[in-house]
Protein backbone atom coordinates (compact mmCIF):
# COMPACT_ATOMS: atom_id res chain seq x y z
CA UNK A 1 0.00 0.00 0.00
CA UNK A 2 0.91 3.66 -0.37
CA UNK A 3 0.63 5.19 3.08
CA UNK A 4 0.83 8.88 3.96
CA UNK A 5 1.63 9.93 7.52
CA UNK A 6 0.40 13.43 8.35
CA UNK A 7 2.81 14.91 10.88
CA UNK A 8 4.51 18.22 11.53
CA UNK A 9 7.36 16.37 13.26
CA UNK A 10 8.93 13.78 10.91
CA UNK A 11 11.72 13.19 13.43
CA UNK A 12 9.41 12.60 16.37
CA UNK A 13 9.69 9.11 17.89
CA UNK A 14 6.15 8.01 17.08
CA UNK A 15 6.27 9.26 13.48
CA UNK A 16 9.60 7.51 12.87
CA UNK A 17 8.34 4.26 14.42
CA UNK A 18 5.21 4.25 12.24
CA UNK A 19 7.34 4.86 9.16
CA UNK A 20 9.76 2.07 10.11
CA UNK A 21 6.93 -0.37 10.86
CA UNK A 22 5.19 0.35 7.56
CA UNK A 23 8.41 -0.08 5.57
CA UNK A 24 9.24 -3.30 7.41
CA UNK A 25 5.89 -4.71 6.23
CA UNK A 26 6.61 -3.80 2.62
CA UNK A 27 4.59 -0.62 2.26
CA UNK A 28 5.52 2.59 0.47
CA UNK A 29 5.30 5.34 3.07
CA UNK A 30 6.01 9.07 3.24
CA UNK A 31 5.61 11.74 5.90
CA UNK A 32 3.84 14.98 4.96
CA UNK A 33 3.64 18.25 6.90
CA UNK A 34 -0.09 18.76 7.51
CA UNK A 35 0.12 22.55 7.19
CA UNK A 36 1.64 22.33 3.70
CA UNK A 37 -1.63 21.02 2.22
CA UNK A 38 -4.09 23.21 0.33
CA UNK A 39 -7.76 22.29 0.15
CA UNK A 40 -9.76 22.83 -3.02
CA UNK A 41 -13.51 22.33 -3.17
CA UNK A 42 -15.35 21.81 -6.44
CA UNK A 43 -18.49 19.99 -7.48
CA UNK A 44 -17.78 16.24 -7.39
CA UNK A 45 -14.07 16.98 -7.42
CA UNK A 46 -12.49 17.45 -3.97
CA UNK A 47 -8.77 18.03 -4.38
CA UNK A 48 -5.70 18.41 -2.22
CA UNK A 49 -2.43 20.08 -3.20
CA UNK A 50 0.82 19.66 -1.31
CA UNK A 51 3.40 22.44 -1.55
CA UNK A 52 1.29 23.91 -4.37
CA UNK A 53 1.35 20.73 -6.44
CA UNK A 54 -1.43 18.21 -7.01
CA UNK A 55 -1.26 15.46 -4.38
CA UNK A 56 -0.97 11.93 -5.72
CA UNK A 57 -3.19 9.00 -4.88
CA UNK A 58 -2.62 7.16 -1.60
CA UNK A 59 -4.35 4.10 -0.22
CA UNK A 60 -4.42 5.22 3.41
CA UNK A 61 -3.38 8.02 5.71
CA UNK A 62 -2.27 8.01 9.34
CA UNK A 63 -3.16 11.36 10.93
CA UNK A 64 -0.86 12.64 13.66
CA UNK A 65 -2.69 15.89 14.28
CA UNK A 66 -1.24 18.04 17.06
CA UNK A 67 -3.45 20.12 19.35
CA UNK A 68 -2.15 23.40 17.92
CA UNK A 69 -3.46 22.60 14.42
CA UNK A 70 -6.67 20.74 15.23
CA UNK A 71 -8.96 22.89 13.07
CA UNK A 72 -6.86 22.82 9.90
CA UNK A 73 -5.63 19.28 10.52
CA UNK A 74 -9.13 17.83 10.82
CA UNK A 75 -10.14 19.76 7.68
CA UNK A 76 -7.32 18.05 5.74
CA UNK A 77 -8.31 14.63 7.10
CA UNK A 78 -11.94 15.32 6.24
CA UNK A 79 -10.94 16.15 2.65
CA UNK A 80 -9.08 12.86 2.35
CA UNK A 81 -12.29 11.17 3.50
CA UNK A 82 -14.26 12.99 0.80
CA UNK A 83 -11.73 11.74 -1.75
CA UNK A 84 -12.35 8.14 -0.68
CA UNK A 85 -8.98 7.62 1.04
CA UNK A 86 -9.01 5.41 4.14
CA UNK A 87 -8.09 7.37 7.26
CA UNK A 88 -6.89 5.52 10.34
CA UNK A 89 -8.67 8.06 12.56
CA UNK A 90 -11.69 9.94 11.25
CA UNK A 91 -11.79 13.73 11.26
CA UNK A 92 -14.88 13.67 13.48
CA UNK A 93 -13.30 11.36 16.06
CA UNK A 94 -10.14 13.49 16.19
CA UNK A 95 -12.20 16.64 16.72
CA UNK A 96 -14.37 15.08 19.41
CA UNK A 97 -11.46 13.62 21.39
CA UNK A 98 -9.50 16.88 21.21
CA UNK A 99 -12.38 18.82 22.82
CA UNK A 100 -12.28 17.71 26.46
CA UNK A 101 -15.75 19.07 27.22
CA UNK A 102 -17.41 17.45 24.22
CA UNK A 103 -15.66 14.14 24.91
CA UNK A 104 -16.76 14.21 28.55
CA UNK A 105 -20.34 14.99 27.53
CA UNK A 106 -20.42 12.02 25.15
CA UNK A 107 -18.85 9.63 27.68
CA UNK A 108 -21.29 10.77 30.38
CA UNK A 109 -24.25 9.11 28.64
CA UNK A 110 -22.58 5.70 28.86
CA UNK A 111 -21.88 3.30 31.72
CA UNK A 112 -18.26 4.31 32.09
CA UNK A 113 -16.40 5.90 35.00
CA UNK A 114 -15.35 9.55 34.65
CA UNK A 115 -14.37 12.14 37.26
CA UNK A 116 -17.19 14.58 38.13
CA UNK A 117 -16.74 17.61 35.87
CA UNK A 118 -18.30 21.07 35.59
CA UNK A 119 -18.20 23.79 32.94
CA UNK A 120 -19.43 27.30 33.80
CA UNK A 121 -19.00 30.85 32.50
CA UNK A 122 -20.88 32.89 35.09
CA UNK A 123 -18.47 33.91 37.88
CA UNK A 124 -21.27 33.45 40.42
CA UNK A 125 -21.49 29.78 39.38
CA UNK A 126 -17.82 28.95 39.99
CA UNK A 127 -17.99 28.21 43.74
CA UNK A 128 -21.23 26.17 43.44
CA UNK A 129 -19.59 24.20 40.61
CA UNK A 130 -16.54 23.45 42.77
CA UNK A 131 -18.80 22.24 45.56
CA UNK A 132 -20.87 20.17 43.12
CA UNK A 133 -17.81 18.16 41.94
CA UNK A 134 -16.75 17.41 45.51
CA UNK A 135 -15.03 20.55 46.76
CA UNK A 136 -11.36 21.45 46.97
CA UNK A 137 -8.86 20.30 46.00
CA UNK A 138 -9.99 20.35 42.36
CA UNK A 139 -8.35 20.09 38.96
CA UNK A 140 -8.64 23.06 36.59
CA UNK A 141 -8.17 22.12 32.91
CA UNK A 142 -7.93 24.11 29.72
CA UNK A 143 -10.24 22.54 27.13
CA UNK A 144 -7.51 22.02 24.54
CA UNK A 145 -4.41 21.46 26.66
CA UNK A 146 -2.10 18.52 25.97
CA UNK A 147 0.84 16.70 27.59
CA UNK A 148 -0.17 18.10 30.98
CA UNK A 149 -0.08 21.73 29.83
CA UNK A 150 -3.04 23.71 31.15
CA UNK A 151 -3.78 21.31 34.03
CA UNK A 152 -3.68 22.94 37.46
CA UNK A 153 -4.31 21.53 40.94
CA UNK A 154 -6.08 24.03 43.19
CA UNK A 155 -5.86 23.20 46.90
CA UNK A 156 -8.59 25.55 48.15
CA UNK A 157 -11.91 26.88 46.88
CA UNK A 158 -10.59 30.45 46.85
CA UNK A 159 -7.53 29.44 44.84
CA UNK A 160 -9.66 27.49 42.38
CA UNK A 161 -12.05 30.43 42.01
CA UNK A 162 -9.17 32.83 41.34
CA UNK A 163 -7.62 30.52 38.74
CA UNK A 164 -10.91 29.98 36.89
CA UNK A 165 -11.77 33.68 36.85
CA UNK A 166 -8.26 34.62 35.69
CA UNK A 167 -8.30 32.11 32.84
CA UNK A 168 -11.81 33.12 31.82
CA UNK A 169 -10.76 36.79 31.74
CA UNK A 170 -8.22 35.82 29.05
CA UNK A 171 -11.02 34.17 27.00
CA UNK A 172 -9.94 30.64 27.96
CA UNK A 173 -12.50 27.86 28.38
CA UNK A 174 -11.80 25.73 31.43
CA UNK A 175 -13.20 22.63 33.11
CA UNK A 176 -13.52 22.14 36.85
CA UNK A 177 -12.92 18.49 37.68
CA UNK A 178 -12.97 16.36 40.79
CA UNK A 179 -9.52 15.52 42.14
CA UNK A 180 -9.26 11.74 42.52
CA UNK A 181 -7.05 11.84 45.59
CA UNK A 182 -6.34 8.11 45.76
CA UNK A 183 -4.79 8.31 42.28
CA UNK A 184 -2.66 11.40 42.95
CA UNK A 185 0.48 11.43 40.87
CA UNK A 186 -0.23 8.32 38.85
CA UNK A 187 -2.42 7.00 36.10
CA UNK A 188 -2.59 4.19 33.56
CA UNK A 189 -2.07 4.77 29.84
CA UNK A 190 -3.64 2.14 27.58
CA UNK A 191 -2.92 1.88 23.85
CA UNK A 192 -6.09 0.67 22.14
CA UNK A 193 -5.73 -0.57 18.57
CA UNK A 194 -8.64 -2.08 16.67
CA UNK A 195 -10.76 -2.75 19.75
CA UNK A 196 -7.90 -4.33 21.72
CA UNK A 197 -5.52 -3.04 24.37
CA UNK A 198 -2.13 -3.85 22.83
CA UNK A 199 -0.05 -2.28 25.62
CA UNK A 200 -0.52 -0.62 28.99
CA UNK A 201 1.73 1.18 31.43
CA UNK A 202 1.44 2.96 34.76
CA UNK A 203 2.84 6.49 34.85
CA UNK A 204 3.99 7.94 38.18
CA UNK A 205 4.84 11.59 38.80
CA UNK A 206 8.19 12.51 40.34
CA UNK A 207 8.54 14.64 43.46
CA UNK A 208 5.78 17.16 44.17
CA UNK A 209 4.49 17.04 40.60
CA UNK A 210 0.93 15.66 40.41
CA UNK A 211 0.95 15.26 36.62
CA UNK A 212 2.35 11.90 35.53
CA UNK A 213 2.93 12.70 31.84
CA UNK A 214 6.15 11.30 30.39
CA UNK A 215 6.93 14.77 28.98
CA UNK A 216 6.96 16.01 32.59
CA UNK A 217 9.45 13.41 33.73
CA UNK A 218 6.94 10.81 34.89
CA UNK A 219 8.26 7.31 35.55
CA UNK A 220 6.73 4.43 33.60
CA UNK A 221 6.34 0.70 34.14
CA UNK A 222 4.47 -2.03 32.32
CA UNK A 223 1.19 -3.07 33.94
CA UNK A 224 -1.14 -6.02 33.54
CA UNK A 225 -4.69 -4.70 33.30
CA UNK A 226 -7.64 -6.25 35.08
CA UNK A 227 -10.61 -7.13 32.83
CA UNK A 228 -12.50 -4.09 34.19
CA UNK A 229 -9.74 -1.64 33.27
CA UNK A 230 -9.20 -3.24 29.88
CA UNK A 231 -12.92 -3.14 29.05
CA UNK A 232 -13.16 0.51 30.14
CA UNK A 233 -10.27 1.56 27.88
CA UNK A 234 -11.73 -0.26 24.87
CA UNK A 235 -15.21 1.12 25.47
CA UNK A 236 -13.93 4.71 25.80
CA UNK A 237 -12.11 4.48 22.47
CA UNK A 238 -15.15 2.94 20.77
CA UNK A 239 -17.56 5.55 22.14
CA UNK A 240 -15.44 8.35 20.67
CA UNK A 241 -15.02 6.47 17.39
CA UNK A 242 -11.25 5.94 17.57
CA UNK A 243 -9.69 2.73 16.28
CA UNK A 244 -6.30 3.87 17.64
CA UNK A 245 -6.26 5.76 20.92
CA UNK A 246 -4.32 6.42 24.07
CA UNK A 247 -6.77 6.10 26.96
CA UNK A 248 -5.68 7.53 30.30
CA UNK A 249 -7.32 5.97 33.36
CA UNK A 250 -7.22 7.04 36.99
CA UNK A 251 -7.25 4.29 39.59
CA UNK A 252 -10.20 5.38 41.69
CA UNK A 253 -11.75 3.67 44.69
CA UNK A 254 -14.87 3.13 42.59
CA UNK A 255 -12.88 1.61 39.73
CA UNK A 256 -11.31 3.03 36.56
CA UNK A 257 -12.02 6.67 35.77
CA UNK A 258 -11.45 7.87 32.20
CA UNK A 259 -9.33 11.00 32.39
CA UNK A 260 -8.62 11.54 28.69
CA UNK A 261 -8.76 9.83 25.29
CA UNK A 262 -5.95 10.85 22.93
CA UNK A 263 -6.34 10.46 19.16
CA UNK A 264 -2.58 10.84 18.49
CA UNK A 265 -0.92 9.01 21.39
CA UNK A 266 2.83 8.88 21.73
CA UNK A 267 4.56 5.50 21.53
CA UNK A 268 7.95 6.21 23.08
CA UNK A 269 7.18 5.73 26.75
CA UNK A 270 4.88 2.75 26.35
CA UNK A 271 7.08 0.87 23.86
CA UNK A 272 10.11 1.25 26.10
CA UNK A 273 8.18 0.30 29.23
CA UNK A 274 6.42 -2.73 27.76
CA UNK A 275 8.85 -3.78 24.97
CA UNK A 276 5.77 -4.17 22.74
CA UNK A 277 5.84 -3.14 19.07
CA UNK A 278 2.88 -0.74 19.24
CA UNK A 279 3.71 0.87 15.88
CA UNK A 280 3.69 -2.57 14.25
CA UNK A 281 0.27 -3.29 15.75
CA UNK A 282 -1.05 -0.03 14.31
CA UNK A 283 0.23 -0.83 10.81
CA UNK A 284 -1.18 -4.37 11.04
CA UNK A 285 -4.57 -2.93 11.96
CA UNK A 286 -4.31 -0.45 9.10
CA UNK A 287 -3.70 -3.32 6.66
CA UNK A 288 -6.79 -5.14 7.88
CA UNK A 289 -9.06 -2.10 7.75
CA UNK A 290 -7.90 -0.25 4.62
CA UNK A 291 -9.62 -2.78 2.35
CA UNK A 292 -12.87 -2.32 4.27
CA UNK A 293 -13.24 1.40 4.95
CA UNK A 294 -16.03 2.49 7.25
CA UNK A 295 -19.37 3.28 5.67
CA UNK A 296 -21.90 5.68 7.15
CA UNK A 297 -24.56 2.99 7.32
CA UNK A 298 -27.29 5.33 8.53
CA UNK A 299 -26.74 7.61 5.55
CA UNK A 300 -26.59 4.78 3.01
CA UNK A 301 -29.58 2.85 4.30
CA UNK A 302 -31.91 5.83 4.56
CA UNK A 303 -31.53 6.71 0.89
CA UNK A 304 -34.70 4.78 0.11
CA UNK A 305 -37.72 6.77 1.24
CA UNK A 306 -39.60 5.20 4.13
CA UNK A 307 -36.68 3.08 5.39
CA UNK A 308 -34.33 3.75 8.26
CA UNK A 309 -31.92 2.18 10.70
CA UNK A 310 -32.86 2.28 14.38
CA UNK A 311 -31.69 0.91 17.72
CA UNK A 312 -34.55 -0.84 19.51
CA UNK A 313 -34.12 -1.45 23.27
CA UNK A 314 -35.80 -4.62 24.51
CA UNK A 315 -37.80 -4.15 27.71
CA UNK A 316 -39.46 -6.78 29.89
CA UNK A 317 -42.82 -6.09 28.28
CA UNK A 318 -41.57 -6.03 24.67
CA UNK A 319 -43.45 -8.21 22.21
CA UNK A 320 -40.07 -9.62 21.13
CA UNK A 321 -38.68 -10.65 24.51
CA UNK A 322 -37.69 -14.34 24.88
CA UNK A 323 -38.46 -15.05 21.22
CA UNK A 324 -35.86 -16.26 18.76
CA UNK A 325 -35.19 -14.00 15.79
CA UNK A 326 -36.83 -16.65 13.60
CA UNK A 327 -40.02 -16.69 15.69
CA UNK A 328 -40.12 -12.91 16.06
CA UNK A 329 -41.50 -12.56 12.52
CA UNK A 330 -39.28 -9.51 12.02
CA UNK A 331 -38.12 -10.77 8.64
CA UNK A 332 -41.72 -11.16 7.49
CA UNK A 333 -42.30 -7.55 8.57
CA UNK A 334 -39.42 -6.41 6.35
CA UNK A 335 -37.03 -5.78 9.27
CA UNK A 336 -33.44 -6.96 9.25
CA UNK A 337 -31.56 -7.30 12.56
CA UNK A 338 -27.97 -6.22 11.86
CA UNK A 339 -26.62 -6.81 15.36
CA UNK A 340 -27.57 -7.31 19.00
CA UNK A 341 -25.85 -5.42 21.80
CA UNK A 342 -25.95 -7.45 25.01
CA UNK A 343 -24.23 -6.23 28.18
CA UNK A 344 -21.70 -4.24 26.15
CA UNK A 345 -20.97 -7.16 23.79
CA UNK A 346 -21.96 -6.75 20.14
CA UNK A 347 -23.29 -9.84 18.36
CA UNK A 348 -23.07 -9.09 14.61
CA UNK A 349 -25.30 -10.75 12.02
CA UNK A 350 -27.09 -12.89 14.68
CA UNK A 351 -28.47 -16.29 13.72
CA UNK A 352 -32.21 -16.91 13.52
CA UNK A 353 -32.00 -19.19 16.58
CA UNK A 354 -30.64 -16.37 18.76
CA UNK A 355 -33.03 -15.59 21.65
CA UNK A 356 -33.93 -11.96 22.31
CA UNK A 357 -33.46 -11.11 25.99
CA UNK A 358 -34.53 -8.21 28.21
CA UNK A 359 -31.86 -5.50 28.16
CA UNK A 360 -30.77 -6.30 24.59
CA UNK A 361 -30.53 -3.52 22.01
CA UNK A 362 -31.30 -4.54 18.43
CA UNK A 363 -29.78 -2.58 15.56
CA UNK A 364 -32.47 -2.91 12.88
CA UNK A 365 -32.99 -1.80 9.29
CA UNK A 366 -36.46 -1.67 7.85
CA UNK A 367 -39.64 0.27 7.22
CA UNK A 368 -39.94 3.31 9.46
CA UNK A 369 -43.61 2.69 10.16
CA UNK A 370 -42.92 -0.85 11.39
CA UNK A 371 -39.82 0.14 13.36
CA UNK A 372 -41.80 2.87 15.11
CA UNK A 373 -44.23 0.26 16.43
CA UNK A 374 -41.37 -1.64 18.10
CA UNK A 375 -39.78 1.31 19.87
CA UNK A 376 -40.86 1.41 23.55
CA UNK A 377 -43.22 4.25 24.34
CA UNK A 378 -41.51 6.90 26.38
CA UNK A 379 -43.00 7.37 29.79
CA UNK A 380 -44.55 10.78 29.95
CA UNK A 381 -43.60 12.59 33.13
CA UNK A 382 -46.47 14.05 35.08
CA UNK A 383 -45.97 17.78 35.13
CA UNK A 384 -47.73 19.96 37.60
CA UNK A 385 -49.32 23.11 36.31
CA UNK A 386 -47.47 26.31 37.17
CA UNK A 387 -50.78 27.92 37.94
CA UNK A 388 -51.71 25.15 40.37
CA UNK A 389 -48.60 24.20 42.39
CA UNK A 390 -48.86 21.45 45.00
Amino acid sequence: MKIAILSRSPRAYSTKRLREAAKARGHEVRVFDTLKFSIFIEKKKPQLHYRNKSFGRYDAIIPRIGASITFFGTAVVRHFEQMGVYTLSSSQAIGVSRDKLRASQILSSHDIGTPATAFVRDKDAVIPAIEKVGGAPVIIKLLEGTQGVGVILADTVKTAQAIVETLQSTKQNVLIQKFVAESKGRDIRCLVVGGKVVAAMRRTAVGDEFRSNVHRGGLVEAVQLSPQYEATAILAAQILGLSVAGVDLLEGNAGPQVMEVNSSPGFEGIERATKIDVAGAVIEHLEEEASFPEVDIRQRLTLKAGYSIVEIPITDDSELVHKSLFNSNLKERDILVLSINRSGLTIPNPRGTREILPGDTLLCFGKQTTLKELIPKRRQSTRKSKSNPA
